[in-house]
């Protein structure tokens, strides 16, 4: 049984959520991605990663877990939404919004293995 305080536990799910989010970043630009925004927050929603290449936008919604399928279903349907939402405004403020295509993609970063990425998963 794990015994830490709740703070102690809060930071160390933190720093792993961040580790990920990293983690899926890199593995983004080796795919030839270029990360316009990370951690993009507004008062409707946040997105972890906004990913541009060419005239598609790729919010991506990175999930460590210790598996593919439990990074799938930790994404609910409340999460998605406030995604959508964020990525509104986001969009909104680009000069060159018309011209470009927005999907959502999960990256699920599991221990020891490279992140998967999937496109257009929501």
């Amino acid at each position: 049984m794990n015994r830490e305080p709740p703070d102690k536990k809060r930071l160390k799910a933190l720093r792993r959520g961040a580790l990920a989010e990293y983690r899926a970043a890199l593995s983004l630009l080796l795919k030839g991605y270029r990360i316009v925004a990370f951690r993009y927050r507004t008062k409707l929603g946040e997105i972890d990663i906004i990913a541009r290449k060419g005239n598609l936008i790729a919010c991506v919604e990175v999930k460590a877990r210790r598996s593919l399928d439990e990074s799938v279903f930790a994404v609910s349907d409340f999460a998605q939404r406030r995604i959508r939402a964020a990525s509104d405004l986001w969009l909104a403020r680009q000069p060159d919004f018309a011209r470009l295509s927005i999907r959502y993609d999960i990256v699920s970063v599991t221990p020891w293995r490279w992140p998967v990425h999937l496109p257009d998963a929501f």
